[in-house]
């Protein structure tokens, strides 16, 4: 094994992917840009043009976890139908996330949020199963936005 997951999300973005990998590995602990290969000479292909200094294929990881990345342009976008858990030890923790991640205030619902690149991202407390048992619990989570922790305790 190379030391790559074998399995690993690759997000597609329009012409943003260094930037956003230089912001996600500001954001998670244990993360880094592990490498960037850029488009090649425009000239080698139709699909190439205009794609000078944008990204062919990143590799970065957070917090552990292996991603790619590449610049396709317009074409296809994110959408909800994909996010990814941030599993959170603690309140201070899930605000640190929530604050970073946070971008999109229409699109906050139960623990989700969407970051300024249009990736949708769970921010939730690890033992999160445990404070939903109850109706009530899963009640007041429906109605919060960012999840707060002391309210789902005490629900």
């Amino acid at each position: 094994m190379t030391g790559i997951s074998p399995i690993q999300p690759c997000l597609w973005f329009d012409d943003q992917a260094r930037e956003a990998m230089e912001y996600y590995v500001g954001v998670f602990p244990d993360s880094r840009i592990v490498s960037i290969e850029p488009y090649p000479d425009e000239s080698l292909d139709e699909h190439f043009e205009g794609m000078s200094n944008k990204v062919l294929n990143g590799r970065f990881t957070l917090n552990g976890v292996d991603f790619t990345c590449l610049d396709g342009g317009p074409l296809f976008s994110f959408s909800e139908s994909i996010s990814f858990v941030v599993s959170c030890a603690d309140q201070a923790e899930i605000d640190r996330y929530w604050a970073a991640l946070s971008h999109v205030p229409e699109s906050e619902q139960c623990g989700w949020c969407k970051d300024r690149f249009g990736i949708s991202w769970q921010i939730i407390p690890a033992n999160m199963g445990e404070l939903t048992k109850r109706p009530e619990q899963i009640q007041v989570m429906m109605r919060q936005k960012k999840v707060v922790i002391a309210e789902l305790e005490n629900a």
